[in-house]
């Protein structure tokens, strides 16, 4: 190695040059041309490193990034910062087949490197700049050139990751005496973060478990995982980071397993490979003195009374304060108006107790200020507050009637189903007034019901589709109330023979049995899909090994998990429930090339969930066997050799012995009543890099918020396939934002892309509900299954939830997600760029679907004949059987297109002027005015209707 005589102001092209060709490595030092001005006493030395993988191509990384300072009175140089830079790309890797030399190859790599990241990094250079505010720049600004290349979101976080590695100490048993001997600096008092239990462990096996780590595996997360991770999930000393990710991932296991280190190791290095992942009240809180470990708590109200009512308040303020999402049923609290016989007074109803759980909610937030509170609230349709219920999430109204910061879910019984479809009449009562109804489901639910009807108790009878039409309302403005279907839940669970069930959970994935005395509990964990995925193939046996890993450590939480509340304690160990997901079902599919809505996914999907429900179930007998089943195990339907697919009545594949595996259950039993409940893993995917849970892509570029700003991100398989074909550049990326994150309209990708990237907008709905249906015949639980339409409409959202009730489903709807009428402006791209992309898409484009027209604002004739509304209710559950239910811009219309009224039809038929067609095809902006003018129009009429037509136009089309 050689070092030049001289060096003055960064002015040398090339500083350092070393080959060691007998080792496959090569390194190279040099500094890249750099704008002015700049300070001139900076030296700027990259040392970029090249290797070779075993298919002879090449690697780039700048493995080092020295900045010296030259001082011109001792003619010295001072090194001022040095840090490590990991870039382990494919950006461009055709390009690097035309290279003939290592010289080559080092200014092809600065040009591409240095010029995008180092000059804007050099830009935030002044003197006392410290090396870890150089580092986050770098990060952040990789993180904005993640559009130019998925490996920009590698190398970004690879930055940041090397600065944390530099600020935190290495061994993980020194991590954890740090956070276990911690003092609070304020009041000089103890203040540990770790347990006892933990702390001894890791500290008689330190060695063991120090060697174990690999700390290069924390290169594997993307920028945004690993900012995810470091903002709520790393435990911090005096607000700095003290762990890095592998630290937390043996944190986690030794908290799960304690002394048992095979069983620690394997639980590591599966995390740590990114196979599976624990659920975040895991990950926050394992190996902490309060080890609250737990996800989901389904709340029963013990009383309606103040007593009953404030005892609840507290228990669930205890459990959000523990990091644990709230299902709260409330089914028994009386109505408005209802007598009071201690005070001689009268009750004001659900909404004033509710804005106190609101209140509270916002309050106790979840472990100190990493989540909020989260309360989900449930109610069944006959009580008599259900109209007050709907409202209370809305943006307009009183707001001393609004609890805003809750969630709202209807627990629906079949009952009221039928009488909606029938057009019938539906009564609602006080549950003072007409006890019982909520203890109840199926045909012991009607009769009571029934019975109360001719009884008279009956508070007030209305139409059903008046509620209905409530419900649907509420739902299109605010995305709630969640949709779970009572009499479904109960006839196909595990848990029937405990009780009626009376709830689900904040996500609608947990669906157990709750009481006064019994607070449901269930531990999560997800398994992540595109991992199993091997030389183009998918490996089932390796999910099936996975799954059952994760079945072994959720039993386990329950037996070192801290409960906030004895009721928790007591149903966790007397049902012993545990929920394993999925995250990444997208991603795999993108990985084996299948469209989300073909053949292929739909019958990949149904493997995937029925070797999930295999190993989950194998797993169990396996330790019942050794511990014995759970406490309630007899009488359960497993119990009489009845599992969940049964209770669909669907026969599996032969993918797996499920006659032998019942053997075993007959004969050993289950140490788990409830075993798969795939959830939305909204936080864990991101760490992870997948989309979440079983959910398509919602777009192929989108924005993501982090502490450090706003990053556009495009979907990583979609960017790789392009950049591969030669077809991404900022004209493409500006197309794609044009269209909304779409690339069905754009001329310049092959039908095979576009086929694999359809976002959820662009997949039917009716499959989406299949694919649902398909797997709940493996899901002992339900799941979290939100509902995408792009401008629902009444009739739409009647068709998705007659067509999921009919289905089976047990979650008919998590959230309903719809897109804006109108579209943000895109400041942050090239205008004229976009503005010729959106022309392009206009032209190219296909017309625009009718809801957009005035005529979509035809409405139902007003009449006062039940069997002519009925008779439109009739018809969509006759669309439904012939498989008409389409996605969002398609779904079939309860109204009949001989019910329009013929002016309206005509101007809806009437075609635009030449001259107006052309301005649009000339100018996107009046083309979007003219659209957002059509839109206030069909507002107008939607609002009319409502005004004149409300009781009769209950399915009006607008």
């Amino acid at each position: 190695m050689t070092t030049l005589p001289h060096m003055r102001f960064g002015m040398l092209s090339q500083a350092r040059v070393q080959f060691k060709t007998s080792r496959r490595v090569s390194s190279l030092y040099c500094t890249p041309p750099f704008p002015r001005p700049f300070p001139p006493e900076a030296i700027f030395l990259h040392r970029v490193r090249f290797a070779f993988t075993p298919s002879n191509a090449w690697l780039l990384y700048i493995s080092e990034v020295r900045i010296l300072f030259y001082h011109t009175r001792s003619g010295s140089l001072t090194n001022f910062a040095r840090r490590t830079y990991y870039f382990v790309p494919e950006v461009a890797k055709n390009a690097f087949s035309s290279i003939r030399s290592l010289q080559e190859l080092a200014s092809y790599a600065m040009v591409l490197i240095v010029n995008t990241i180092t000059q804007k990094v050099i830009a935030g250079v002044y003197q006392g700049v410290t090396t870890v505010e150089l580092d986050n720049l770098a990060a952040e600004t990789a993180a904005y050139l993640t559009t130019k290349h998925p490996d920009y979101a590698i190398l970004a976080a690879r930055i940041a990751v090397s600065n944390l590695h530099k600020e935190t100490k290495k061994n993980f048993s020194a991590v954890i005496s740090d956070l276990y001997n911690y003092v609070n600096p304020k009041n000089g008092r103890p203040a540990g973060m770790i347990s006892k239990q933990t702390y001894d462990v890791v500290m008689a096996n330190a060695e063991t478990l120090d060697s174990a780590i690999i700390y290069d595996r924390d290169f594997n997360y993307n920028f945004f995982g690993f900012k995810t991770l470091e903002r709520s999930y790393l435990l911090k000393l005096n607000g700095r980071t003290a762990e890095r990710p592998q630290h937390l991932l043996m944190r986690v296991a030794v908290g799960i397993h304690g002394s048992d280190i095979t069983r620690v190791l394997e639980t590591y290095h599966l995390m740590s490979e990114r196979f599976f992942t624990h659920a975040s009240p895991t990950l926050f809180n394992a190996g902490t003195p309060n080890a609250q470990l737990s996800s989901c708590f389904l709340v029963c109200m013990k009383d309606d009374s103040i007593e009953g009512i404030y005892d609840t308040l507290k228990n669930c303020a205890m459990i959000s304060k523990t990091a644990g999402g709230i299902g709260l049923s409330i089914h028994n609290i009386r109505a408005t108006g209802s007598y009071i016989a201690g005070t001689n007074g009268y009750s004001n109803g659900i909404v004033p107790m509710l804005r106190a759980y609101d209140a509270t909610a916002r309050y106790v937030d979840q472990g100190g200020n990493k989540r909020p509170g989260a309360f989900a609230i449930y109610l069944e349709p006959w009580h008599d507050d259900i109209f007050e219920f709907l409202d209370l999430r809305k943006n307009h109204g009183k707001e001393e009637v609004r609890a805003r910061d809750l969630f709202y879910a209807l627990w629906i019984p079949d009952l009221f189903m039928k009488r909606v479809e029938a057009n019938g009449k539906w009564s609602l009562f006080c549950p003072n007034e007409a006890p019982g109804l909520h203890e109840v489901w199926g045909a012991e639910f009607e009769t009571l019901y029934e019975r109360y009807e001719s009884e008279g108790r009956a508070r007030r009878t209305i139409d059903a589709q008046k509620l209905w039409y409530a419900i649907l309302d509420a739902q299109i403005e605010t995305g709630n109330p969640f949709m779970l279907y009572k009499d479904a839940c109960n006839a196909k669970s595990n848990q029937r023979h405990l009780g009626t069930i009376k709830s689900s959970n904040l996500c609608t994935e947990i669906v157990e049995y709750s009481s006064p005395d019994e607070t449901a509990v269930c531990n999560l964990a997800s398994v992540a899909l595109p991992s199993c995925i091997e030389g183009g193939r998918y490996n089932f046996q390796r999910l099936h090994d996975v799954a059952k890993v994760v079945t072994f450590n959720l039993n386990r939480i329950i037996e070192v998990n801290y409960y906030p509340v004895p009721e928790a304690r007591r149903s966790n160990m007397r049902h012993r429930p545990i929920g394993v997901g999925v995250n990444g079902l997208a991603d795999a599919f993108m990985a084996l090339r299948m469209p989300f809505d073909s053949p292929e996914a739909r019958e990949l999907n149904k493997q995937i969930f029925e070797t999930i429900y295999h190993a989950a179930l194998e797993a169990s007998c396996e330790i019942a066997a050794v511990d014995g089943p759970y406490e309630t195990y007899e009488g359960s339907p497993a119990s009489r050799g009845e599992l969940q697919y049964d209770m669909w009545g669907v026969t599996p594949s032969d993918l797996w012995d499920w006659a032998s595996l019942k053997d075993k259950i007959a004969k050993h039993g289950l140490r788990n009543s409830l075993l798969v409940a795939p959830m939305p893993t909204a936080s864990t995917s991101q760490i992870l890099g997948y989309n979440e849970c079983f959910e398509p892509y919602t777009s192929n570029i989108y924005t993501r918020r982090v502490l450090a700003g706003e990053f556009q991100i495009v979907c990583p398989w979609l960017l790789r396939e392009l950049v591969d074909r030669k077809l991404w550049d900022d004209e493409m990326k500006n197309q794609i934002i044009a269209n909304n994150g779409s690339v069905q309209n754009i001329s310049g990708i092959p039908d095979d892309i576009k086929a694999i990237y359809k976002t959820v907008w662009e997949i039917s709905q009716k499959k989406v509900l299949d694919m649902a249906a398909d797997r709940g015949a493996f899901i002992c639980q339900s799941q979290s299954l939100n509902v995408h339409l792009q401008s629902p409409t009444t009739p739409q959202l009647t068709s998705m939830h007659f067509y999921g009730w009919k289905k089976g489903l047990k979650t008919g709807m998590y959230y309903l997600r719809t897109r804006p009428a109108a579209q943000a402006i895109q400041f942050t791209v090239d205008q004229g760029m976009l503005k010729k992309s959106q022309t392009t898409s206009i032209k190219g484009a296909a017309p625009p679907p009718p809801s957009l027209s005035p005529s979509a604002s035809s409405r139902v004739p007003a009449t006062s004949n039940a069997s002519a509304t009925g008779s439109l209710l009739r018809t969509v559950a006759q669309q439904e059987t012939s498989g008409n239910v389409e996605r969002s811009d398609s779904l079939p219309s309860v109204t009949s297109s001989s019910s329009m009224d013929d002016s309206t039809a005509q101007t809806a038929l009437t075609p635009l002027d030449e001259k107006t067609q052309k301005a649009i095809e000339q100018d996107p902006e009046f083309a979007a005015a003219l659209q957002r003018q059509r839109e206030r129009q069909l507002e107008q009429e939607k609002l009319m209707c409502s005004l004149e037509n409300k009781e009769a136009c209950l399915m009006c089309s607008a």
